[in-house]
């Protein structure tokens, strides 16, 4: 038992011993691997050394010890060659922000001449500074040692100059940076006003689209009713009465003339005008249209007379005859231009004349609005030899509609004057400037820009003072010259401030409320007190395009019984 314990102590003490030589033999050898290891990494940064003062080296051994070789030259360089490069770094970024905000002072047009010259001298001497000879010659040319005092002195240079800069940006840092807010917010909204103008362009072009076009209910109306006279000719046969009522010649009713080739339009200018008049026999329309729509002008008002007893009579441009080229300077204008149209076709079949066909349509452009070139629209110049019988008669625009008796304005002493309308005129707005070419010699001379001009559609004139006055005569004598369309563009507004300049009458603004095609903030006090409102503009009430406000104070005045209108779907 005592055997066995000795004998495994004594190997216990055995196993120790050798297990302490071997932690020792272990420990020898991890030395000698580390010594070796250390002394390998110094031989080879050694060697890299000497690569790098040896230029013959290779590129593959460059290559591998790039690494250490860069650590070894950090050591070897220059602080004060550091300590420069950052001062110098320092000083480029300030000039660059220096710069930056005069550039800024500049596009935002601040008015502070002193500060913006403050920045530029701020900024040319951190650029002198480095050119300076003592600090040149000492601190920027190659090869020279940069001495500790020079450019000590060079840094406090640079540093006053920071501290200048960072206080002069401080200062106008809130004020610049307002500013470009500023700026940026002028520059949304005209990049807004100019997307508005756009869109009010694009709508314009739209409405004048719509304007011009003959909607499919209007065409629809007219064929409807020229169906109804084939299907009944017997019916609808003209007669001689339907030409020679007396009451067409009698001076002492009241006369409207209203030239029109829109069926439903006329109709509500003549209902509005009996509704609203207190004796109704006493009226008398002469309703004047184009051969194309005359039928279905006479169809529409024997299958809807007008009420009261008032008297309609309808006829076509061609039943005066005394309207032909040789007398209508308009006519023979378009004459003209057919004639040119034709040619310039004929021309270009056989070979591409660009300059003939650029020629053609300078030309004809001009009637390309067939409402302002239309014969029925300049009709009203003729009035005196087309009722050769009557003293006084009221012009109608079809866009009209009359809301109280009118048979006040043939009472009013025009005082020898040719026309009483309305002027429309309010500070520079709606002159004779505006619409003639006062820069032809002339215009020039026959007028005055300041003019106040008045308003058609709505016009009570004296015939018998016209024809005294020879008005017509004026009228073709100036078309004749505005062939050219120099004198004033398309329309018959210019043409009659021509014709009547001087002897018009102003009549009280209450007679005729205007705009309602295409003004939308026009005061409905002001349109119920109006005798006459008129839809003149783009935006009629028959279309689609009508303002809603206005468009019921005429649709009022549609004959909705009227079996075609109903057929004809006009979404009243």
């Amino acid at each position: 038992m005592a055997v066995a314990v000795r004998g495994s102590r004594g190997g216990g003490g055995g196993g120790s011993s050798a297990g302490g030589a071997g932690f020792m033999l272990r420990s020898f050898f991890s030395y000698r691997i580390f010594v070796s290891a250390l002394l390998s990494f110094l031989f080879l940064a050694t060697f890299s050394v000497l690569l790098k003062t040896h230029p013959s080296s290779s590129d593959s051994d460059d290559s591998a010890f790039s690494t250490t070789g860069s650590a070894f030259l950090a050591l070897k360089s220059d602080p004060l060659r550091t300590r420069l490069d950052l001062i110098h770094k320092q000083a480029n970024d300030h000039i660059a922000l220096v710069n930056a905000y005069a550039a800024y002072a500049r596009k935002l047009k601040i008015d502070i001449s002193k500060q913006l010259q403050l920045f530029d001298d701020l900024a040319q001497t951190f650029s002198d500074l480095p050119t300076k000879p003592n600090y040149k010659s000492v601190l920027f040319e190659p090869g020279n040692e940069i001495e500790e005092d020079v450019l000590r002195q060079f840094e406090k240079e640079v540093k006053d100059r920071v501290k200048i800069a960072r206080s002069m940006i401080a200062e106008s840092k809130e004020k610049y940076d307002n500013q470009l807010k500023i700026q940026k917010l002028k520059d949304t909204i005209f990049a807004v006003n100019e997307s508005l103008i756009k869109a009010k362009k694009n709508g314009q072009v739209a409405s004048l689209i719509a304007a011009r076009s003959t909607p499919k209910s209007l065409h629809c109306l007219a064929m409807r009713l020229v169906g109804e006279k084939i299907s009944n000719p017997e019916k609808y046969r003209d007669t001689v009465e339907d030409y020679r009522k007396q009451e067409f010649e009698d001076p002492s009713l009241y006369h409207y003339a209203i030239f029109s080739d829109n069926v439903i339009a006329v109709s509500v200018v003549v209902r509005s005008v009996v509704k609203n008049a207190e004796e109704q026999w006493k009226h008398v329309f002469h309703v004047v249209t184009d051969k194309m729509n005359l039928a279905a002008m006479r169809v529409w008002f024997k299958m809807r007379p007008v009420d009261g007893r008032a008297h309609i009579e309808i006829k076509s441009m061609e039943d005066f005859s005394f309207l032909n080229s040789s007398y209508v300077p308009l006519l023979k204008q378009h004459e003209t231009a057919k004639l040119q149209s034709l040619v310039s076709s004929e021309n270009n079949r056989g070979e591409e004349n660009s300059t003939t066909r650029d020629a053609t349509k300078d030309t004809t452009n001009n009637f390309e609005n067939p409402k302002h070139s239309s014969m029925l629209n300049h009709l009203r110049f003729y009035l005196p030899a087309m009722y050769p019988k009557l003293h006084k008669i009221l012009f109608l625009d079809d866009d009209v509609v009359v809301q109280k008796d009118l048979t006040a304005l043939w009472r009013i002493d025009l005082d020898g004057k040719v026309n009483g309308a309305v002027e429309t005129c309010f500070g520079s707005f709606h002159r004779y400037g505006q619409y003639l070419n006062f820069s032809n010699p002339l215009i020039k001379e026959r007028f005055n820009p300041k003019t106040c001009a008045w308003a058609n559609g709505m016009n009570i004139f004296d015939l018998d003072a016209w024809r005294r006055q020879k008005c017509t005569e004026q009228y073709n004598y100036w078309q004749d010259l505005n062939e050219d369309k120099t004198l004033w563009t398309l329309g018959t507004l210019p043409a009659g401030l021509i014709t009547f300049n001087s002897l018009t009458k102003s009549l009280d603004k209450s007679w005729h409320v205007h705009g309602l095609g295409y003004n939308p903030s026009i005061s409905m006090d002001m349109i119920n007190n109006a005798a006459v409102i008129h839809y003149n503009g783009n935006m009629k009430p028959w279309l689609d395009v009508a303002m809603n406000q206005y468009k019921s104070l005429w649709t009022k005045y549609v004959d909705n019984d009227m079996e075609f209108v109903q057929m004809c779907n006009f979404g009243l």
